[in-house]
Order: structure tokens, then C-alpha cells, then sequence
């Protein structure tokens, strides 16, 4: 299952994976002195989830830390702005712990025993501990930023993600408690709105951070932005295509898991918004306790959901280009390269495979 793409001139999968290696490496060890800066056991903790190392501090046998997008789209966007990508490492750190933040507490809320092959912070230290984990991360993502350059107005930025974030998991977490059908269910257009927030407002934020700090217009910081929230969109909306119909062996995940959890995701809304008989028997399978995964798979094909899913991430993918296009035209000639790397990094996340 391969999502849609938009037209970046070199093909991204060459790019995309150094590019963020350079990221990572450029914002690491400023990451790492953040974390030592919190009490020891909370910045063990802190460095657990990050996958620095294991329960009791001894150094990771096999580090699973994420891709490190966040902190790429915050280098990436003060280099946009011609500053070099060290002017946005402030931004990148900021982002970063913010993002590790969220994890912790998600995995609370959602009761998740494991988070990247091993046992979550939670199910490791505790639950009381990970929160406070949890809490740590974030006032030191608020240190780091008001000590930069331009603080005050990195602080603002972070302040409506976060905002954000927390009304998209809130809608999240309300979502499952609505029925399937009738007045009261969820509609695509709730959905959309809800993973800009708990997705999208993050990853704009990161790239309009790093802008304020190389110093770029506010039209620029704008459109950066907003290109990250609608990332953020089609990011989870292929993300859910792949939760029904990804191959498990590229994914990790096991086939058809949303649909045994029964999660609320963009291809079973949009079917169940289809006046076709496969929508109304669809209804009818999930208001059953339990529906076969497989046959609700079957059905919202049938009714037009992946298709759906699919012409939504095209969607947000041209208002991602759109908003690309504002930035190349005010970078010149020392944001140029930057701008077509954000472009590049863009369209590999959405045509990623897992």
C-alpha cells in the first residue's frame, strides 16, 4: 500500500533518510545536555524514552529512538529562512522534548503497554513517575526556548500547539465514547480537525519555530506552518489507510489492529458517509459486538473509504504544496536548497510505507 505523492523533483526516498541523520546529528548533543540538566532519575527516565537506555541507566542495547521529524522540520526551517540550520537547534530541542512529553502521557491515557518494541515509560517506572517524566519534559521544552533568541515569541507558537494538541487528544479520547450511527456519531470533517491538532499543530510548529529564529518574515513562519498542520492531516490519514490495509511485515503493526480496537479512523467515517448499501451493512456489522475485522475491511472498501482517505491526503498534500511554494519564493537563493528539502522530507513522510 503505497500513499499518494506530490511532485518533488528528486525522488525522496534517496534524500530524506540522510537528511534527517544530519538533523539528528546537528540537534543531539544539545538534546542530551537539556536531559542532563533535570534530576537524575527523571532524566533517566527522560533518556529511556528518548531510547538512550535501559531501566537503571545502562546504555541502550539496541537504540529505537524515532525518526526525529520534529527537530528536522525545526532545522530545517530556519535554513529556509538562509540562517544556518544551528540558528533552529533551540526550536528542534524544544520540539523534541515536547513531543517525548506527549508520548508519555498518551501512553498513559491509552492504557499502551509498549512503545517502540519495549514497555512504555509507565510500564517500566511506574505511572506516577512518568508523569512527573512527563511534566519535566515539558518545563524544560519552555526553559530551552525562553533562554533563545526570539523567546518570547517561540514561547507563543509553542503555547497554541500545545493548546492544540490537548483539544485534538481530547476529541480523541471523546470520540470513542459516540456511537457509530445516528445524529451523535463522528463526522469526517471532526475527524480532519482533530488530527491537525493532535498531529498537525506540532509539526507546524516545529518548522515555524526554527523560522523565527533564522530570522524570517512572518509570512514565511505562516506558511510553514500551516504546510506542517496539513502534513499532519494526511500524515494521520495514511496512517489509518495503513492501519486497515498496510502489509504487517513493513508496518509493524498487526493486520486490521484499528479495526479489532474498534478505533474511529478516516476510512470508516468517510464510508459510513456514503449513500451505498455496503455503508448501511457496515453499520450494521460494527454496531455488533464483535465485527469480523476482516469483513468490515471488505465493506468500507466497498462503500469508498480508502478511496476517501486517499483523496484526502491529496488534498492536504496540494495545500502542503501550496504553502511550500509561498516559502521557496520568499527564501532566495540561500533558502532555495532548504525549501526544496523540506519539500523532499514532506512527501517521504506521507509516501511512507510504515
Amino acid at each position: 500500500m503505497t500513499a499518494p505523492t506530490t511532485t518533488a523533483p528528486p525522488p525522496a526516498e534517496a534524500q530524506a533518510p540522510d537528511l534527517l541523520n544530519r538533523c539528528r546529528a546537528l540537534v543531539r548533543p544539545a538534546l542530551e545536555e537539556a536531559v542532563g540538566r533535570l534530576h537524575p532519575w527523571v532524566g533517566e527516565m527522560a533518556a529511556y524514552s528518548f531510547g538512550w537506555c535501559e531501566v537503571g541507566g545502562e546504555p541502550a542495547r539496541d537504540a529505537r529512538g524515532g525518526k526525529g521529524v520534529r527537530q528536522a522540520l525545526a532545522v530545517l526551517g530556519a535554513e529556509a529562512a538562509g540562517a544556518s540550520g544551528r540558528a533552529g537547534v533551540p526550536a528542534a530541542v524544544a520540539v523534541e522534548l515536547v513531543h517525548a512529553f506527549s508520548l508519555l502521557h498518551d501512553d498513559i491515557m491509552d492504557g499502551d503497554p509498549d512503545r517502540r518494541r519495549r514497555p512504555a515509560v509507565w510500564k517500566a517506572y511506574g505511572t506516577g513517575p512518568a508523569v512527573l517524566a512527563g511534566d519535566a519534559l515539558f518545563a524544560l521544552a519552555v526553559e530551552t526556548l525562553a533562554v533563545a533568541p526570539a523567546g518570547p515569541r517561540t514561547v507563543r507558537l509553542l503555547s497554541t500547539a500545545l493548546n492544540d494538541l490537548v483539544r485534538g487528544q481530547a476529541d480523541d479520547l471523546l470520540f470513542a465514547e459516540r456511537p457509530w450511527t445516528g445524529p451523535e456519531r463522528v463526522r469526517p470533517h471532526e475527524y480532519r480537525a482533530m488530527a491537525e491538532h493532535k498531529t498537525g499543530s506540532l509539526l507546524g510548529c516545529a518548522a515555524a519555530m526554527g523560522a523565527v529564529l533564522g530570522g524570517a518574515p512572518r509570512t514565511t513562519v505562516t506558511a510553514l506552518d500551516r504546510a506542517g498542520r496539513q502534513l499532519g492531516v494526511a500524515f494521520q490519514v495514511v496512517d489509518d489507510v495503513l492501519g486497515i490495509w498496510g502489509d504487517p511485515a513493513i508496518t509493524g503493526k498487526p493486520v486490521h489492529g484499528d479495526l479489532r480496537e474498534r478505533k474511529k479512523t478516516f476510512p470508516v467515517l468517510a464510508a459510513l458517509e456514503a449513500p451505498r448499501p455496503a455503508a448501511r451493512r457496515l453499520a450494521a456489522l460494527l454496531a455488533s459486538e464483535p465485527a469480523d475485522p476482516e469483513a468490515v475491511a471488505v465493506l468500507i472498501d466497498e462503500a469508498g473509504g480508502r478511496r476517501a482517505a486517499l483523496a484526502e491526503a491529496h488534498r492536504c498534500l496540494g495545500a502542503v504544496e501550496a504553502a511550500l511554494t509561498e516559502v521557496a519564493a520568499a527564501a532566495g537563493t540561500a533558502g532555495a536548497g532548504a525549501a526544496r528539502e523540506l519539500r523532499s522530507l514532506l512527501d517521504f513522510l506521507v509516501r511512507r510505507e510504515r
